[in-house]
């Protein structure tokens, strides 16, 4: 094989997973119905819609959660590199946010506050590109942790 045809080659097996997380990119809205927290305690009307663009190493994130009405929407947003990195978050809860690949539809997310992880979780995008879960652990504000699992639909 010539040397050029190595380095053609090279360069589409590394450039695969930034091509495949692209695919995921788009609006999600959570799916009540599929969607637990272990202490019972899942938010009625639970209501978070999610956009996500996905670029070369860099997801950008804009979250907007209504679950409650006549409260003001809490809005997250975070730009953060694809590559386990830590990236800083603008959260009261959270200041950094780290992700890593683990395949091409499965993203490990950690949340965390000055090193300390309060949520860790992975995001599992459908094959067929419809349906987002995400699952994990996390601490609440009063310090009690609990597991749970996101299912979000894609609207666009």
């Amino acid at each position: 094989m010539t040397k050029f045809w190595m380095v053609a080659v090279l360069a589409a097996m590394t450039a695969s997973p930034a091509m495949a997380k692209d695919a995921h990119s788009g609006t999600w809205v959570s799916n009540e119905a599929k969607s637990y927290w272990s202490d019972g305690k899942f938010p009625k009307g639970f209501k978070l819609t999610i956009e996500m663009k996905f670029e070369p190493n860099k997801l950008i994130y804009h979250a907007v959660n209504t679950t409650r009405p006549g409260v003001p929407p809490y809005i997250n947003d975070f730009v953060a590199t694809l590559d386990d990195g830590i990236s800083p978050m603008d959260n009261p809860r959270f200041n950094e946010i780290r992700i890593k690949p683990l395949d091409a539809d499965t993203l490990q997310v950690l949340e965390q506050k000055d090193g300390d992880v309060i949520v860790g979780q992975y995001w599992r995008f459908a094959k067929d590109g419809k349906s987002l879960v995400r699952w994990g652990i996390g601490k609440a504000p009063d310090g009690k942790s609990k597991a749970f699992l996101e299912w979000f639909d894609r609207v666009k």
